[in-house]
């Protein structure tokens, strides 16, 4: 029998319903899953409502409650929209810390890809100035290590991860600030002598790399994935880079979950203009994602 993969509405008065029917009905979904679309459509197309919220968030406990009875194999979600959640009492940053709050998951991370990139996130959610004191050794090598499971499970072979500095040019041996040489390169090091690491002809990790270049050699091909420091220090070029195909997944659940990489944008809802590229995305890696746990 083949694999139920579920996908939730996300909030109905924005684009994920109708992404969602597209994607269903272009014929470019994987053939090797069936779907199940979870969550009650309520309100108006471009017209959010705390109903509409309320919704989006039962939407989402019945999708983990499903997946943690075995009854789906993965879980696709639309796009939320985290302060129409709040307001509405839902207390955790993004979909990624609800699904590892809902599942007991604390080894997570939230990995995005498109196109020629993929990257991963040391820190997600988190106000800027915190970013430096959140930066530990300990969470670089973690979230290195959940990157280079993902990106050899999809090549079957020993990936080329790169990982980017904190500041401009990777802080200049020092001279820019001090965390590529006091944290960021003995993660490295531990990241190359760990169990993780083949006996290959090169290192797994590379890097610090100046986060101004470095995306562009993944691009090109030098590397399969980046390890990023920050937020927007990876989803800025990789929506640039794949914005209509970009898909979001969360790294160490117990089961695969997928989302596409953009919003609700209500302000194009039942225009009938929404591309459904991205969620196609999202659903394709899910269904791969299943096939090769």
């Amino acid at each position: 029998m083949r694999p139920t993969i579920g996908i939730t509405l996300g909030d109905s008065a924005g684009i994920g319903p109708e992404i969602i029917d597209a994607a269903l009905r272009s014929g470019r979904a994987s053939a090797a899953a069936d779907y199940r679309v979870i969550g009650e459509r309520c309100g108006t197309a471009g017209q959010p409502t705390p109903e509409s919220a309320r919704a989006a968030a039962a939407a989402l406990d019945e999708a983990v409650e499903l997946a943690m009875r075995g009854e789906i194999a993965a879980v696709v979600t639309g796009p939320i929209h985290k302060a129409r959640m709040y307001d509405i009492g839902f207390r955790l940053p993004g979909q990624t810390e609800f699904f590892a709050d809902r599942t007991g998951a604390s080894n997570y991370a939230m990995l995005l890809t498109g196109g020629r990139l993929t990257v991963a996130l040391v820190t997600t959610h988190e106000p800027l100035q915190r970013v430096p004191e959140l930066l530990t050794q300990n969470e670089i090598v973690r979230v290195g290590k959940l990157l280079a499971t993902f990106v050899q499970r999809r090549l079957s072979r020993s990936p080329r991860i790169a990982v980017a500095g904190l500041n401009p040019h990777a802080g200049e041996s020092g001279t820019i600030g001090t965390e590529e040489v006091s944290i960021i390169a003995p993660a490295i090091d531990e990241l190359n002598t760990s169990h993780l690491s083949p006996l290959t002809s090169h290192p797994l990790f590379t890097g610090p790399f100046s986060p101004d270049t470095v995306f562009n050699r993944a691009v090109a091909g030098d590397f399969d994935a980046v390890l990023c420091m920050y937020h927007d220090q990876g989803l800025i070029p990789l929506k640039l880079h794949a914005f209509d195909e970009g898909v979001n997944v969360t790294l160490g659940l117990p089961f695969p979950r997928t989302s596409p990489d953009h919003g609700t944008a209500f302000e194009i809802a039942g225009k009938g203009i929404a591309r459904p590229d991205s969620m196609i995305a999202a659903i394709n890696l899910a269904a791969e994602l299943v096939a090769n746990r």
